[in-house]
């Protein structure tokens, strides 16, 4: 007879939680040109000239504007860069994070 007890293995399946998302939003202030702005929102979120005038223009119209949503170290990143472009370049444009609902 075949005495060998076999106890069964237990595999522990780890649940991956998706990382929380931030907006990216553009508040509107009155002194940087919108071709300044549209061009900031094709080079730093890749936008075509269309959508970001269409961004820029609900900013305006609205006072803010979501230009867009991502992981909270990447929202940070390019809302940072867009604002420090502005600065560079003597203009008080702001893009700021906060976390989606």
């Amino acid at each position: 007879m075949n005495d060998t007890v076999t106890t069964p293995k237990t595999r522990t399946k780890t649940k991956v939680e998706r990382p929380k998302l931030h907006k990216v939003i553009l508040i509107n202030d009155d002194f940087t040109p919108r071709e300044f702005v549209t061009m900031i929102l094709k080079a730093e979120f890749r936008m075509t000239e269309d959508r970001a005038y269409k961004v820029m223009i609900t900013a305006h119209k609205l006072g803010a504007c979501v230009v867009a949503v991502f992981t909270k170290d990447v929202a940070e990143t390019k809302a940072t860069r867009a604002t420090d472009a502005a600065r560079t370049k003597g203009y008080p444009l702001l893009f700021t994070t906060e976390p989606e609902e």
